[in-house]
């Protein structure tokens, strides 16, 4: 079978190629960027070209593009979908029910959703870890020294997030109203409560400060874009900014950033990484590494959570309602549900070295042994070769 792959600036496309010829598939890559995922007849016409030249089978891409549906569609052959991000608004477009689209999703909840709504052909499937490459990189990078850390954290704090932008625009009840369900949501893990918390009445009162903007194919509502592009990151930047500033307080902490970490006094700023070169060899060198898992993945495990793992890292996480699925508390990695037990936490384990080094080797075999990318991408490919095979 041969593959015709779309790509983007996903993190995990190297992995998933690699995993792609380690089984057998040959591939052949496209790269441009797109101002509109739900049509573009220039591009479609680019791709409905490259398929038929090398004569593909497939197309797959990380995350979903509608016009490539279309694309399909047209021609015949299976979209192969895999999700990173959830929820992931570019599904919600009509073309999700066209029967050419397999989608793969990462988070359960999405996965139940979808499956509910009547999606054909989606199954759930978790992300994974190229545990053979990081291996190798670990192995030869040398002296780890400028890398170590009492506790770190590698990611954004979402401070250029647009509710700060919106919220002096908004009458004071719907100020006070947000406001409370950000901090409510904070004080929730595992879970996500915004949606819910967008009722009617504050619906019909938001139109009149929101404009959504939307494609025509599209059936995302107000409630599911403002609940994630707006208070879902409002909530992670406030989470991430306090979790932070409380660790500082007692511990020596390390950001790794893009973000603007002005405000974090007393946390030291390493610089921004590289992701495949750099921030592995801080998830191994650091006693402590930490994710924050941003409110709008209501259930799912997100990329972090495998990348440290994978490194032999020790993890200490916000709660998510599938890690006991995969890993067991405080033996293959440690959960938190407040900023309080956080702190608590990370007290303990920083003066606990070996029950912490225990707990990453504990981590770190688990997912070598059953959730390698190479694994993830040999049960997707099988599920849609069967189907194919009995079309």
């Amino acid at each position: 079978m041969k593959i015709l792959v779309y790509k983007w600036k996903a993190y995990n496309y190297m992995d998933i190629l690699e995993a792609f010829l380690n089984l057998g598939y040959e591939y052949i890559t496209v790269e441009q960027d797109l101002e509109c995922y739900d049509e573009d007849p220039t591009f479609e016409a680019k791709l409905a070209k490259l398929v038929m030249k090398n004569a593909c089978d497939m197309i797959f891409t990380v995350n979903y593009f509608a016009l490539i549906t279309t694309v399909c569609t047209r021609l015949k052959i299976p979209y192969v979908v895999w999700t990173c991000d959830s929820p992931l608004i570019s599904m919600y477009h009509q073309n999700v029910f066209l029967p050419c689209n397999y989608f793969f999703t990462f988070d359960q909840t999405n996965y139940l959703e979808f499956k509910g709504m009547g999606v054909e052909h989606i199954w759930y499937l978790p992300l994974g870890v190229n545990t053979k490459r990081l291996d190798y990189l670990l192995d030869h990078c040398g002296d780890l020294a400028a890398y170590e850390n009492e506790i770190s954290f590698v990611g954004s704090l979402y401070e250029r997030n647009s509710y700060d932008s919106l919220r002096p625009r908004l009458p004071g009840y719907l100020q006070g109203y947000f406001d409370a369900a950000i901090w409510a949501q904070q004080c929730v893990n595992g879970g996500n409560i915004l949606e819910e918390m967008l009722t009617v009445d504050v619906l019909e009162q938001l139109q009149q400060h929101f404009k959504l903007e939307k494609s025509k194919g599209s059936f995302s509502d107000l409630g599911l874009i403002f609940s994630t592009t707006v208070l879902g990151f409002k909530t992670a930047a406030e989470q991430r900014q306090r979790a932070l500033i409380e660790l500082s307080k007692q511990y020596p902490v390390t950001i790794y950033s893009n973000s603007n970490t002005s405000s974090l006094l007393r946390v030291r700023y390493g610089g921004s990484l590289d992701y495949w070169s750099e921030m592995p060899k801080v998830f191994r060198a650091s006693k402590i590494n930490l994710n924050f898992t941003i409110p709008n993945i209501k259930s799912g495990l997100p990329l972090r959570i495998w990348d440290v793992l994978g490194c032999g890292g020790f993890l200490l996480t916000n709660f998510q309602a599938e890690i006991p699925s995969y890993f067991k508390h405080k033996e293959d990695l440690v959960c938190f549900e407040s900023i309080e037990e956080l702190v608590e936490l990370a007290g303990y384990y920083l003066k606990h070295e070996e029950e912490r080094r225990r707990i990453a080797e504990n981590g770190y075999r688990k997912v070598c042994s059953f959730h390698t990318c190479e694994q993830r991408v040999g049960k997707m490919m099988g599920i849609v070769e069967r189907i194919l095979a009995d079309i």
